[in-house]
């Protein structure tokens, strides 16, 4: 709930505006001069400031320069007598968000502070937006594994349903968090990605749920956490698999309640975010090995969408390479170069332990080590990873151990109904495996009947 500071030297004026803003849901702290205003910012949680510009032992402008000087960044509201406008605008010079003249009206003062958090919110959605080219970030292709998770989007999006999304390196499981994003009734808000094999471990709990100024050594000014910057829209917590164990029962928390505790605060905030999360990790067994709450898996796991590998969609291999291929082009600004039918070949051909991420960095490689306007298929071929052919070993690595035996599994499972017609029980028994062995085989890899 978003918390507004009134500190005004007068009762009554400090008495209605706490009753015009408690009635619109806020939470109200008063203070009676500068220094009690300070004092409650010192304390936390305090999100809008409304001062008075006539105050005893400190002023409304020189509350302000103090609070600044403190690091604390809360758009501040003045309020003002006649003939004290000068000092009103000076105010706003040192970064008052608007000044109101006494006596206020109500409307108009909770339109102002409606209007500075937006423009905070603003803000901070724009420091967590990332400028990227949308040639660069679509979803592109049309194989039926694509097919599939785009119908699988278009259902889940809508809904409220956290997401986890599974898939190896590289495969675009970003794409498909911000796919939901962008298809949901939040998409006006932020989406706020964390990644969680970035952070250390000593500043997890800081990243996540913020922290009051003072509260460890370095915390030198107040600062929102991820979860209250995606209030109202979208967090997406990528390599969910990395998060401490410890931490564990606070996120937890924090999904089922709605409530974050900042560090060093001394009471909850209440948020509205719907969380997403992705890995590469096999979580089911990382909750078997005790390094994964199962409690937390399981709130999580609500929806699970699996990104395809590449190699299990090689028909969509030459649109992303003309696709990247234009896009390293401008980013370059190089001349528009086209790929010849050869290195088309030879492109669908590698395996891409490195999935969509390592054809992009495959062509980019191509686009700046060769020069020819027709991309061949020999400048493809000196690009590639030295002692890494285009493979069509079926034991060849590609990424982790365990992602390459689920891979062989789930061609093996596919090809086998394939060639049955999808006869459930003729498969298991081709296979050596009972039937409801099969449909949970299937289940944990990800493998649905093609329409």
């Amino acid at each position: 709930m978003t918390t507004v500071l009134i500190a005004d030297d007068e009762r009554n004026i400090r008495s209605s505006l706490s009753d015009a803003f408690q009635l619109e849901g806020y939470d109200v702290v008063t203070a009676e001069d500068g220094e009690q205003a300070i004092a409650a910012v010192e304390r936390g949680q305090i999100d809008l400031l409304l001062l008075d510009l006539q105050m005893p032992k400190l002023d409304g402008l020189a509350t302000l320069r103090k609070l600044r000087e403190l690091r604390y960044d809360q758009p501040a509201i003045f309020l003002t007598a006649h003939g004290t406008i000068e000092k009103a605008v000076e105010a706003v010079r040192v970064g008052a968000f608007d000044f109101i003249e006494k006596p206020p009206h109500r409307e108009k003062i909770l339109l102002s502070a409606k209007n500075a958090l937006r423009q905070v919110d603003l803000e901070e959605e724009n420091r967590e937006l990332r400028v990227r080219s949308d040639l660069d970030s679509d979803m592109i292709g049309s194989a039926p594994p694509m097919q599939q998770l785009y119908e699988q989007i278009g259902r889940t999006a809508p809904t409220q349903a956290r997401v986890l999304i599974l898939g190896e390196n590289g495969t675009g499981k970003e794409l498909i968090a911000r796919a939901l994003h962008r298809n949901s009734a939040r998409a006006a808000r932020a989406f706020v990605r964390v990644n969680c094999a970035a952070i250390p471990r000593e500043l997890f709990e800081s990243e996540l749920f913020g922290h009051e100024r003072g509260a460890f050594t370095g915390a030198t000014a107040r600062r929102k956490g991820k979860f209250v910057r995606a209030h109202g829209g979208t967090l997406f917590l990528d390599e969910v698999g990395e998060i401490p164990l410890e931490l564990q029962p606070k996120i937890l928390r924090a999904i089922e309640t709605g409530e974050v505790e900042p560090v060093g605060a001394d009471r909850e905030v209440r948020v509205d975010v719907r969380v997403l999360a992705a890995t590469n990790r096999d979580l089911e067994r990382a909750v078997a090995e005790g390094q994964f709450r199962q409690d937390l898996f399981y709130r999580l796991q609500v929806v699970t969408l699996r990104a395809p590998a590449l190699r299990d969609r090689r028909s969509d291999i030459p649109i992303l390479a003309e696709r990247f291929l234009r896009v390293v082009c401008d980013e370059n600004n190089l001349p528009q170069r086209t790929l010849s039918p050869a290195a088309l070949e030879r492109l669908a051909q590698h395996d891409y332990p490195g999935n969509v991420r390592e054809l992009r960095n495959l062509i980019e490689r191509v686009v700046i080590l060769s020069s020819e306007r027709e991309v061949t298929g020999d400048a493809v071929e000196r690009c590639l990873p030295r002692g890494r052919t285009a493979t069509t070993d079926p034991l060849a690595l590609r990424g982790s151990l365990r992602d390459t035996l689920d891979g062989i599994e789930r061609q093996i499972l596919v090809r086998t109904l394939d060639a049955l017609g999808w006869r459930m029980t003729e498969a298991a028994s081709a296979l050596g495996l009972e039937r409801s062995h099969l449909y949970k085989k299937l289940k944990s890899l990800g493998v649905e009947r093609p329409e």
